[in-house]
């Protein structure tokens, strides 16, 4: 070890350690430092907690920090112990310095995921229940972890998706406003009066449970089609509602489309002979 830190440009001298050297008394001043750090460690430990209690982090956010502060509080009584008891204390900070770099330049994607869950619980673009469209698929959040976050899709599926790949991608949150809006699209023949038609799609929003009154319903003409007319219905809902207001609304327009009188056409082309 001591040739290969040399070969690194670090002077290592764990060998000149003398054993003889250990007494009584730097062995009894070591175990009181240990028991000092110790409780030092703990105290700092409880101290951190309360201040970020009073934060708004993440209790997954705030159980990562006082773990890496445990980490470093350890590291650094290490460190303070075997000052006492004689060891060269540069050695060690060499070879933490050594396996810190190995272990990094092996687990990178690692790091990489780890860096970016951080990202997340720190910004909080997305919770534990929101329903979130990201690169890798929708879905809503199960639970968020340092390396990766879990999504329960739509079909019954758990999708895990790494960190760095949503912290650097986008994401649409469909939950944290609180409501969301359906756009759909009915077409009607160029026969129809577009009042009737709107009527027609606000009487089948009438008829649909879980759509929010405001914003109000809207039925906008949105374009001329080859064979038909086409209009936009816009409307909102809660999140949680939104198949429950996409599927009985889609069938209420049928039927209140064939109760107006108003004819839903479908692609065709006429032909007219000229004698």
């Amino acid at each position: 070890m001591k040739n290969f830190l040399s070969s690194l440009g670090i002077t290592a001298d764990v060998g000149e350690w003398n054993l003889g050297a250990l007494t009584l008394e730097k062995i009894l001043s070591a175990l009181l430092t240990l028991l000092i750090c110790m409780v030092a460690a703990r105290l700092l430990r409880r101290v951190l907690q309360r201040l970020l209690g009073k934060t708004k982090l993440d209790a997954q956010a705030q159980k990562y920090a006082l773990t890496a502060v445990r980490v470093i509080a350890w590291i650094v009584t290490i460190l303070i112990v075997a000052d006492q008891l004689g060891i060269p204390v540069t050695s060690l900070v060499a070879l933490f310095s050594v396996l810190s770099l190995a272990i990094s330049l092996a687990v990178q994607s690692v790091l990489a995921n780890i860096a970016g869950g951080i990202v997340i619980l720190l910004s909080k673009p997305f919770q534990v229940g929101d329903y979130i469209d990201t690169t890798s698929g929708l879905g809503t959040v199960s639970q968020i972890g340092l390396n990766a976050t879990w999504l329960e899709t739509d079909d019954g599926q758990r999708l895990v998706v790494p960190n760095s790949m949503l912290s650097a991608d986008k994401i649409i949150n469909y939950t944290t406003l609180g409501s969301r809006r359906l756009k759909l699209l009915v077409t009607a023949s160029y026969d129809a009066d577009p009042e009737a038609v709107r009527r027609a799609c606000l009487a089948a929003v009438a008829k649909t449970e879980h759509i929010l009154p405001d914003p109000a319903p809207q039925v906008l003409l949105s374009n001329y089609g080859a064979s038909s007319i086409e209009y936009t219905v816009r409307v909102w809902c809660k999140p949680s509602d939104y198949s429950s207001v996409y599927y009985p609304l889609m069938e209420n327009f049928y039927t209140a489309f064939k109760e107006a009188g108003v004819e839903m056409t479908y692609d065709h082309l006429n032909i007219h002979i000229d004698k």
